[in-house]
């Protein structure tokens, strides 16, 4: 079922529908969620409170309003919001550098274990730089690149004009570009 339909459906029956939408994206929001705030048990808790939020917000809203609504980026509003507050909660804690679970890469059957460490590594530090970019880039970079929304979408989740959207992500990759030509650098003098 595509979100058009969904909506439909949440706008006739919100309680009889809101589960399709809860298994239509809760994957997507813990994604942006955990590439945004690096820890799992966080970004779950974005992913539940994002959509509590949404169901809320739905049984306020008129049939017609809800039919309206760009979903995608309407629950990637939600999400973004919810993990700006979170990370604002807990800017002076220390951010874990290790994750476990979903979020690490896989291994390939043929893969040695050397192989394993440095994707799982390479991975973590890419992570890491996204982690570390400035939050209106990190935003940006994360919905266009993580979450794969077009850029009309994220000018609307964002709340920001298209242009300014293109030039944070433009900003982003070019910053993430710049911490990986330095690490490189550091790593050839070591």
């Amino acid at each position: 079922m595509d979100d058009d339909d969904l909506l439909r459906r949440l706008a006739r029956d919100l309680d009889g529908s809101f589960e399709a939408l809860v298994r239509a994206h809760q994957d997507r929001l813990y994604s942006i969620a955990l590439r945004y705030l690096r820890d799992p048990s966080d970004a779950e808790e974005v992913a539940q409170d994002s959509l509590l939020r949404a169901y809320r917000a739905l049984g306020r809203y008129e049939p017609e309003r809800i039919v309206e609504l760009r979903l995608r980026a309407w629950l990637a509003t939600i999400a973004i919001r919810q993990c700006r507050s979170r990370s604002a909660r807990r800017r002076s804690a220390t951010i874990e550098l290790v994750e476990e679970g979903p979020a690490a890469p896989a291994a390939r059957p043929a893969d040695t274990p050397h192989e394993v460490i440095a994707r799982r590594e390479g991975a973590e530090e890419w992570a890491a730089r996204v982690t570390a970019l400035p939050d209106r880039y990190r935003a940006a970079v994360v919905l266009r690149h993580v979450d794969g929304l077009s850029y009309p979408e994220m000018s609307e989740a964002l709340g920001r004009p298209e242009g300014t959207v293109k030039a944070q992500v433009h900003r982003g990759l070019a910053l993430l570009r710049a911490a990986y030509e330095a690490g490189e650098r550091e790593e050839s003098i070591a």
